[in-house]
């Protein structure tokens, strides 16, 4: 038996007595995004019967993601998605105020629907919503794969089981990590780099609060990083750029990090200036 062969028995070995509980990865990126299409659609529906259906079809999608995890779901699938549709409405009205919030605040915003069509951040919000959803109704493995779907297209990291407050504001967002228990109150704003993380990652914390709350009306900016379950950054406070920070933070504070730039003339600069890293 040549070395390929058995590799692959071995596999096959493995792979068939191990129960798989996970929902197939193209089938919730392609539910993701179809939901997503129903709340801001591109192509509006030609009447409501035709809309009615493409929600339909969205139902049935849900109902083919749950079907591997029946073992491990506390409710029936049936009375997992009576309860999931009724909750878009209050979904979607909070992700119309996120769009707000991001258009008022970013001047690079043209619209609204700008916001909602071609922001990453606007994406990733979007995504953490319907995701926090399922974690609310016990549903597992399916919301970390949905997350982690959109945290690959945006590189923006929200663990859906953060609690994140109306107007919510990433800007840019490349390389956000918001981590599983981080509280986030209203009308917050984060920038690129940011995370909100844990001071340690032991396994025997994970039934703990590990992650920062932010109360309402924080301003975080690029590269600052927040860790600690029992660090809270005070409302009203703007934390700096590329600021560290792992203690508690009063409301109304502003804290920042000072470094040091000098600017030489390069003609009078000792050292080479033209190298390669």
């Amino acid at each position: 038996m040549d070395n390929l062969q058995f590799f692959v028995e071995k596999l096959y070995k493995d792979h068939t007595s191990e129960v798989c509980h996970m929902p197939c990865k193209t089938d919730s990126n392609r539910f993701i995004n179809d939901l997503i299409q129903l709340l801001f659609p591109l192509d509006v529906p030609r009447n409501m019967d035709e809309y009615m259906l493409r929600f339909r079809d969205s139902e049935l999608q849900f109902r083919k993601l749950l079907n591997p995890l029946k073992s491990l779901l506390k409710d029936e699938p049936r009375d997992i998605l009576d309860a999931f549709y009724p909750a878009l409405p209050d979904i979607y009205e909070k992700l119309r105020m996120d769009a707000e919030s991001i258009y008022k605040f970013d001047p690079a915003a043209a619209s609204v629907q700008e916001v909602i069509h071609a922001y990453p951040g606007f994406y990733a919000i979007t995504v953490y919503r319907i995701s926090h959803q399922l974690v609310k109704q016990n549903v597992p493995v399916l919301p970390r794969v949905i997350s982690e779907y959109a945290h690959g297209r945006t590189g923006i990291d929200i663990n859906p089981t953060a609690k994140i407050g109306d107007n919510f504001f990433i800007d840019h967002g490349t390389g956000v990590v918001i981590g599983e228990t981080t509280d986030i109150g209203k009308n917050v704003k984060i920038y690129q780099g940011v995370t909100l993380g844990a001071l340690t990652v032991e396994k025997s914390l994970a039934a703990t609060k590990r992650h920062p709350t932010l109360e309402d009306n924080v301003i975080i900016y690029a590269g600052s990083t927040v860790l600690g379950g029992k660090t809270v950054i005070g409302h009203d406070s703007v934390i700096g750029g590329n600021v560290w920070l792992t203690s508690s933070v009063p409301p109304n504070s502003v804290v920042y990090h000072k470094s040091e730039i000098k600017i030489r003339s390069g003609k009078n600069f000792p050292e080479p200036v033209n190298f390669v890293i």
